[in-house]
């Protein structure tokens, strides 16, 4: 027998083909009765980069930057989930409803969505994955792969396609 699922993480980096893997979650949620937890990361800047910022911005300054992003993202986010419930479910907004929350924070992704996958008590996790380089289909993205290889929760990778799709959010 198949475990329950309670509580599905989809992890979106925010591209225009990200409701694409988001229809994937929320048909996963609406399958097994679970609720969502949506989770934008941003990347660790690298130590050369946060060096300079030290030198231009007090830690003040740095951290309601930061902050002021994140709720950005929040409100991106937000907007992003009630176009997909007009486009997909017509406006009902029952579907919405099945997000628990929503998380911003940095560090590298496929380490802080492993993370917050057993912080929040996760049972699969959905994500979606762009081909890039030469050998485009022969490989997942870095952090699809990471994640996969360090995980013992069910994944959902979604390879996301190139251009528009009937559920692309532009610039939102």
């Amino acid at each position: 027998m198949l475990p329950k699922i309670n509580k599905i993480l989809y992890a979106t980096d925010l591209s225009a083909n990200s409701a694409y893997a988001l229809r994937y979650a929320v048909n996963s949620a609406i399958r097994h009765d679970a609720r969502i937890i949506i989770l934008h990361v941003f990347e660790m800047i690298s130590t050369t980069n946060r060096f300079a910022l030290d030198l231009y911005f007090d830690g003040d300054i740095r951290k309601k930057k930061y902050y002021e992003k994140v709720a950005e993202t929040i409100d991106r986010i937000q907007k992003r989930l009630k176009i997909f419930c007009e486009k997909e479910f017509n406006g009902d907004t029952q579907y919405a409803d099945r997000v628990e929350s929503i998380d911003v924070c940095e560090g590298f992704p496929a380490e802080e969505i492993l993370k917050k996958a057993d912080q929040f008590s996760c049972d699969e996790i959905v994500m979606g994955t762009h081909g890039k380089g030469f050998i485009t289909h022969a490989f997942l993205g870095s952090t699809a792969k990471r994640v996969l290889r360090r995980t013992r929760k069910p994944v959902l990778i979604i390879p996301l396609p190139k251009g528009e799709t009937d559920i692309t959010f532009h610039d939102l």
